[in-house]
């Protein structure tokens, strides 16, 4: 087992905090609705949803069947909910124990072909088998941790991969400090802007559960290289960034979000690397495994 630094435990008590309280409340009924209404909000979601669209690039879909899969930040557990209700074997894992309850509640109310495991506490502390896992996938989960820690992260994923296995992350991206300050001088729900209420904004920053760390494509790469040999960045959002900020109707909205996303893979990659918002990272073939 891993001793984690004092950095790395504040920071997953700082994260546990807020999101006990954010994870609390989850209505367990809007999860079970949108299960029995899967294929519609898929097409919908995939589509539209930057985090839906970059988890689910690449077909994903159709490869989860019958696939052990680890969910790392499970939070409100819509994914793995989804994952399982297409047939796959889900373990769910979050810092939150209001996470279990919503994988217990899931299991209760939903007929799935596996029930939803619920692993709590810190991925790195549990003794898990070596090439037991398909996959490892974390939806907004690694920006939330300190590099020491995630680079422990990466490390143990290596080795309780498969030969085969795939992890992968959908993550911020953060590949310009012009557009990144751009960002945080513009005030966003309950967050101020840092250029017209810097002390608002400190005070927003001091609760916030991130911690200041590198999000740039070009670390995650970095960090992929150290433990496997297969590494894909797939930049997006550098149009469908602005349509919070658009006096559209929703709906309106929702359409414009569709059409960028999909339009601006057409751009140069230099410029979608640029522009980006946000980012799929997939890691394949380990190098603490062999492979002929």
């Amino acid at each position: 087992m891993k001793v984690i630094k004092s950095e790395s435990i504040s920071n997953i008590n700082k994260n546990r905090n807020f999101y006990d309280k954010k994870y609390k409340g989850v209505n367990v009924s809007g999860l079970i609705k949108t299960l029995n209404n899967l294929d519609a909000f898929l097409k919908d979601a995939t589509t539209t949803d930057i985090s839906w669209v970059g988890m689910y690039i690449n077909n994903f879909k159709d490869t989860v069947k019958g696939k052990k899969i680890m969910e790392l930040g499970c939070g409100n557990c819509a994914n793995v909910a989804v994952l399982a209700a297409l047939g796959a074997e889900v373990v769910a894992n979050d810092i939150s124990d209001y996470s279990g309850d919503i994988v217990n509640a899931l299991n209760e109310n939903y007929k799935f072909e596996h029930d939803i495991t619920f692993v709590k506490g810190d991925f790195t502390s549990h003794d898990l088998p070596e090439q037991s896992l398909d996959m490892v996938i974390g939806k907004a989960f690694l920006h939330h941790l300190t590099l020491a820690h995630e680079l422990e992260v990466i490390k143990k994923i290596s080795q309780v991969l498969k030969p085969d296995g795939e992890a992968r992350f959908f993550e911020p991206a953060i590949n310009s400090k012009f557009l990144d300050e751009l960002r945080w001088a513009v005030p966003m729900n309950n967050r101020p802007s840092k250029l017209l209420s810097p002390n608002a904004f400190k005070q927003w920053e001091d609760l916030d559960p991130h911690p200041h760390r590198d999000n740039s494509s070009k670390h995650f790469k970095r960090l992929g290289h150290q433990f496997f040999s297969h590494i894909e960045i797939v930049p997006m959002g550098m149009l469908e960034r602005f349509y919070r900020i658009l006096p559209f109707s929703t709906k309106t909205r929702r359409k414009y979000r569709r059409t960028t996303l999909k339009s601006e893979k057409f751009a140069p990659k230099f410029i979608q690397y640029f522009g980006a918002r946000s980012q799929t990272i997939i890691y394949k073939m380990p190098k603490s495994i062999p492979h002929v």
